[in-house]
């Protein structure tokens, strides 16, 4: 790779950094052809990107970016790096577990999601729980839902009791 190529892969590199909200960092190293192509084709099926980068030129990239601070993830990059790309926030993370439980890797380095930084693999079980905006709207949803049941059904449960009663003390007297 020439000197232009690598000045456009890095300009390529930070606009996508620069319109990604979501993108883990793994190590995918010692994973054969088709266990990596494997991986690429689960991805591509859930709409995430997978991509082998070089640390320096992503080093390079992330310090174009403006506005946003990479410094922790920078701490990251040694040996060989793959860059996931995803809409929702727990989608790699989830297809990294569902992955390793027949193969080694890919280990995760890092993690950017919506400015948040995760380092290491023990933060996987974390980024696996976070929700998608789908599910925290469905959250919101059920919780505004529920003190509008909860009226509803004690007017409508509490006029047949007090009915009840007043029979009852009628009866009595």
């Amino acid at each position: 790779m020439n000197k232009d190529n690598k000045a456009q892969y890095i300009e390529d590199l930070a606009a996508e950094l620069t319109q990604a909200n979501i993108f883990y960092l793994a190590d995918t190293a010692d994973l054969s052809v088709e266990t990596i192509n494997q991986l690429r084709r689960r991805c591509f099926q859930q709409g995430i990107t997978l991509r082998v980068v070089k640390n320096t030129l992503l080093a390079k990239a992330m310090d174009r970016v403006e506005g946003r601070n990479y410094d922790n993830l920078a701490s990251v990059l040694s040996g060989p790096t793959a860059i996931i790309f995803s809409e929702v926030g727990n989608a790699p993370a989830k297809l990294i577990k569902e992955f390793r439980k027949k193969n080694d890797k890919p280990v995760l380095k890092g993690a950017y999601i919506e400015e948040a930084i995760f380092i290491g693999d023990n933060q996987l079980d974390a980024l696996e729980a976070i929700k998608s905006r789908e599910e925290l709207i469905g959250d919101i949803i059920g919780l505004l839902q529920s003190p509008a049941k909860n009226v509803i059904s004690g007017l409508t449960g509490g006029g047949s009791k007090i009915a009840g009663i007043l029979k009852t003390l009628g009866e009595r007297a």
